[in-house]
């Protein structure tokens, strides 16, 4: 995929009930490939950046190379659960109710971003 391809595809996620940019270049991975793919074997994930993996109650870090904040957000995008700086080869457990996963870099959703909110994709 061509880099203009790809910058072209990012979203914008706000925080709606803080009223907070929360990432300004997230990808959304909707297909199989792209869900399976998610961040593995990138060197790191810049600040400002993010994965939105949709059809997802549960993550690994596995082939990662960076710690990652797991958000977990129902199908009206409300946050349900955060888990903070994951380190590589580890497992989240699965979230019930959970319809999407937002990838951040570890320890950019402290503060942010927190059970209950609710976040948008533009």
């Amino acid at each position: 995929m061509s880099l203009t391809r790809m910058r072209q595809k990012t979203m914008l996620c706000r925080n709606l009930s803080k009223n907070i940019v929360v990432a300004e270049n997230v990808e959304p991975a909707r297909t199989m490939f792209e869900r399976m793919m998610g961040l593995m074997f990138r060197p790191a994930l810049e600040d400002g950046k993010g994965m939105h993996i949709s059809r997802c109650a549960a993550v690994h870090t596995c082939f990662m190379r960076f710690e990652m904040d797991a958000v977990f957000l129902d199908r009206n995008l409300r946050v349900l659960r955060v888990i903070h700086q994951m380190r590589p080869w580890h497992f989240s457990p699965w979230v019930w109710g959970a319809d999407s996963v937002l990838e951040l870099p570890g320890g950019s959703a402290a503060g942010v971003l927190s059970a209950g909110d609710t976040v948008s994709f533009s």
